[in-house]
């Protein structure tokens, strides 16, 4: 078998692989569903690097995910790849009803407050299902926030979202003077989600930002790392003020 852009020829060749490579054969639904979050992650790394050539690989591996575990429902008759690709095509259809119907809408936002009524009269119970729990948590938090926001629960305007941050971080301060431990955790929370809260009114990812400023970290902190070890010596050999000078060394760098 060759490669080609045919999807219908992925398809073949991954049941090929489930027939006759031991492997692929011992694969389950549950065995892969791991791998399946790897690749999405990779995909998004490659996507932050502006490597599009990487980027394509990854989309390339996410897709042989859907097409393995539709391969492997197609072997228990639960359902197959036409039934992934016609329920998605439904829905698309059904949730747009501006391009495929008479509805009429101004702009984005309706089409997004649309897209929320259309999922409750499907018999969706809240407007925050469909959420995974196991979303990261900032990802998690601007998603619900942006949810709510598509069906009018939300501030009018940046300047209030700002003094709720202030009244969390207030309350955050109090418990810490209080050494109330019990509490601290949760005002922290509320803190970091009045933040997420706050990005949103200027079109901030906090998740992709936050990812930057980590690489940025990791970048600046391998910098001393490499610096110290040039002088065969220890991050715990070394002072403060001595790090912080390679840590602005790095900032000049990048």
């Amino acid at each position: 078998m060759k490669p080609s852009r045919k999807f219908e020829d992925l398809v073949e060749l991954v049941a090929i692989l489930r027939k006759e490579c031991p492997w692929d054969r011992k694969q389950t639904h549950e065995s892969i569903k791991d791998n399946l979050i790897e690749e999405a992650y990779e995909a998004i790394e490659a996507l932050d690097d502006r490597d599009f050539g990487e980027f394509k690989k990854e989309l390339g591996d996410l897709l042989l995910h859907v097409v393995f575990h539709s391969r492997m429902a197609t072997e228990t008759k639960t359902f197959d790849i036409g039934d992934v690709i016609y329920t998605l095509m439904e829905k698309l259809i059904r949730r747009h009803p501006h391009v495929f119907g008479d509805t009429v809408v101004d702009g984005e936002e309706q089409v997004s407050e649309n897209w929320e009524n259309i999922k409750l009269r499907e018999g969706k119970k809240s407007t925050l299902d469909g959420l995974p729990a196991q979303l990261p948590a900032l990802i998690r938090a601007q998603r619900m926030q942006e949810k709510a926001s598509n069906v009018g629960f939300d501030w009018p305007e940046w300047k209030l979202a700002w003094e709720k941050l202030d009244e969390e971080l207030q309350e955050f301060r109090q418990a810490l003077e209080n050494g109330d431990q019990d509490k601290l955790s949760d005002e922290f929370g509320d803190v970091l989600f009045s933040l997420v809260n706050v990005s949103r009114y200027f079109e901030l990812n906090a998740e992709d930002s936050l990812r930057k400023t980590n690489t940025k970290f990791e970048y600046r902190f391998r910098y001393i790392e490499q610096k110290l070890k040039e002088q065969d010596k220890a991050l715990k050999d070394s002072s403060l003020e001595e790090m912080d000078a390679y840590w602005n060394e790095a900032k000049k760098l990048s």
